[in-house]
């Protein structure tokens, strides 16, 4: 639990009351509750690391919440910030995925199979009390949600209540994934901001596989090319990350960023002769797109034979 000047006030009818006319709900469990979503009841104003150590155990990784109180717990906060939550996760070569704010979304990822971790504020406006809890079930019928919370291993709350803590939180909700797998409602754009953390984080073979994944699900999603051919070249794979930047050029031959590091990845292969055309037009480019952009042309003047 956590109590911090942070603001999460929100406006507006709740949404638990639109769910049954929602197209959105069809073809959801009447009930859902993954028992086998490991527990850990948190120590004083550390929530953040017994949540983050639950949806860990869950994805098979055997991590005590004690080992992540120094990655997380900031003491002048007495809590932990979303950025550190998704750091840890990072660093442990997993994919933190976080969702839009629909209350149908969460309860579509729970009948999936993935528990979600949310934000809630379990205080008032003027004194507010950050929360870290669990999804882990619901019931439609009885309009109940079930959270790992606090030391209570599956608390039981009506939609209204856990609504409106979890409004107070911004309705923030995040769950966790192995690289190269998805979340119920994975969108583009989403997943592949969260495959760039763990390229950003010095995860370069998690972050290898959620881009390949990703380019096999969104094939036309260029930026999933070139996220793939730069940690490739990262990992010295060059001829490989040459064949993904080539492949973001078909989708785009107007991106100064595939022909810069399609000419740095034929650079490293020594082929000089093949570099010359997408490094000359990456220079072109780089008047529009960014002047990063004309390293690779500089790079085959001073080093051409």
């Amino acid at each position: 639990m956590v109590v911090a000047g942070l603001t999460g006030c929100a406006t507006g009818s709740l949404q638990y009351k639109q769910l049954e006319s929602k197209p959105a709900i069809t073809g959801l469990s009447e009930r859902v509750v993954l028992d086998e979503v490991p527990f850990f009841p948190q120590q004083t104003y550390q929530c953040g690391p017994a949540t983050l150590a639950m949806l860990m155990n869950w994805q098979g990784e055997p991590v005590d919440p004690d080992s992540l109180v120094e990655r997380v717990f900031i003491e002048s906060r007495q809590g932990s910030l979303q950025a550190e939550m998704l750091a840890a996760t990072r660093r442990q070569a997993l994919l933190p995925y976080v969702h839009d704010t629909q209350f149908s979304t969460l309860l579509q990822e729970v009948n999936a199979g993935n528990p979600v971790l949310v934000f809630q504020n379990l205080g008032f406006g003027f004194y507010p009390v950050w929360h870290y809890a669990v999804v882990i079930g619901y019931d439609l019928e009885r309009q109940e949600i079930v959270l790992h919370s606090g030391t209570t291993e599956q608390l039981t709350q009506s939609f209204r209540r856990f609504e409106l803590e979890w409004r107070g939180g911004d309705y923030w909700a995040m769950t966790m994934h192995r690289p190269g797998e998805f979340p119920r409602n994975a969108e583009p754009i989403a997943y592949l901001e969260a495959s760039a953390g763990l390229e950003q984080a010095g995860e370069h073979e998690a972050a290898a596989l959620a881009y390949s994944a990703a380019t096999q699900r969104w094939p036309d999603q260029q930026i999933a090319w070139i996220g793939l051919g730069n940690v490739q070249y990262l990992q010295r794979q060059y001829h490989e990350a040459e064949q993904a930047y080539r492949h973001a050029l078909m989708l785009n031959p107007e991106s100064a960023a595939a022909h810069h590091n399609l000419a740095w990845a034929l650079m490293r292969q020594n082929n000089y002769a093949a570099a010359y055309e997408p490094a000359q037009e990456a220079n072109r480019l780089a008047d529009d797109q960014g002047e990063r952009y004309r390293s690779a042309w500089q790079a085959w003047q001073e080093a051409r034979p």
